[in-house]
């Protein structure tokens, strides 16, 4: 058990750290000012607003972690489009589909990844990872966002007048807000362990936040409901382990690593996170594939990109749509449950044959 609290602690604290980090930014106007300059950035055309979001998501959930994406990147998408007065929805689905999806690059990207690191440090740690990982990693990108052109691409066509200019926030928490926003990045990429920076940035946030607006500090929501289920979830897991579950898995799993084999631990992956959410199954198959980085790295495809058809497949998803609440943005459970499905397949597969052939 204490080797379960050592590895997924730092996670559920991140997880808190993240959610207050985005909550205050929220409050500061920090979303709703990036929402305005990607607007002009894309002067005046949706579809190149569309790939503006695309490359936005793809390199903060690479640098920035697929959580801090869905839960800094959703408002300032959902803020844009209603500034612009165009379809929120295919926005904010884009950056949800592509938090999950273009996670796999880097060890931050997600924070499966992370655990997964424990088993890529025998065969050289962060160069053996991005070694194997680079090549389905990009083609899941690719993969995604040739996905979600196709299934809103008239959604997406069109012009729009430029926005007028945010008024009427406090300037030092807009400053503030924006500088740890923006910091955050780097200081997640030296390698130190994600919840210290985000611990920190949050503290400064608060701290500058009852300086400015005491009664404010009140209005922050930390999703604690979502961080006691999900600790039930690993706790389930690790009591089921020795008792069949990894025997189980070991023989669902297979040993080849042939392009069936991996496709058939990156569904298992899949399956699993989408049931379960996918740090619980990642945990659970993790000692199925520890042996083989690309048996591995099959494993973290399925549960890195596969878990958004349903909206506990990951936390990042259980953030995204926290995220659309508070937003006031409606998400149509079928709809996203089927689209998400299409997306899961296709970049799940394309991702995985890749893997095979490098």
């Amino acid at each position: 058990m204490s080797e379960l609290i050592d590895r997924v602690g730092p996670i559920l604290v991140f997880l808190v750290a993240i959610t207050v980090v985005a909550e205050i930014s929220q409050r500061a106007g920090v979303f709703e000012i990036a929402g305005y300059w990607a607007a002009r950035l894309a002067r005046g055309r949706t579809w190149r607003l569309w790939v503006v979001v695309v490359v936005l998501s793809c390199a903060a959930t690479t640098v920035l972690s697929l959580d801090t994406t869905a839960v800094l990147l959703t408002p300032v998408v959902i803020a844009m489009a209603r500034q612009i007065g165009v379809a929120a929805l295919p926005f904010a689905l884009t950056t949800v589909w592509l938090a999950n999806t273009a996670s796999l690059l880097l060890p931050v990207s997600n924070l499966s990844n992370l655990l997964a690191m424990h088993d890529f440090s025998r065969w050289g740690g962060f160069a053996a990872y991005v070694s194997v990982a680079w090549a389905p990693a990009l083609v899941a990108m690719v993969a995604t966002a040739l996905t979600i052109a196709a299934l809103h691409g008239r959604q997406l066509r069109g012009t729009y007048a430029a926005p007028d200019a945010p008024t009427g926030h406090d300037p030092v928490l807009l400053r503030v807000s924006g500088f740890v926003c923006v910091a955050l990045g780097p200081v997640f990429v030296t390698g130190i362990t994600p919840a210290i920076p985000a611990t920190v940035a949050a503290v400064a946030l608060l701290a500058t936040l009852a300086l400015r607006d005491r009664a404010g500090v009140r209005h922050i929501a930390v999703p604690w409901q979502m961080v006691i289920g999900v600790s039930a979830l690993f706790v389930l897991v690790e009591a089921a382990g020795p008792h069949g579950l990894t025997s189980l898995l070991q023989r669902m799993t297979g040993e080849g690593t042939g392009a069936g084999h991996l496709l058939r631990v990156a569904g298992i992956g899949a399956l699993g996170a989408n049931a379960v959410n996918n740090l619980p199954a990642f945990l659970a198959l993790q000692p199925s594939v520890a042996q083989d980085a690309h048996r591995l790295m099959a494993l973290l495809i399925g549960v890195n990109a596969g878990p958004i058809v349903t909206v506990w497949g990951s936390l990042a998803t259980l953030l995204w749509r926290s995220r659309c609440q508070r937003a006031g943005l409606s998400i149509p459970l079928r709809r996203f449950t089927i689209e998400s499905a299409a997306v899961a397949v296709v970049t799940v597969t394309a991702a995985t044959l890749t893997l095979a052939v490098c």
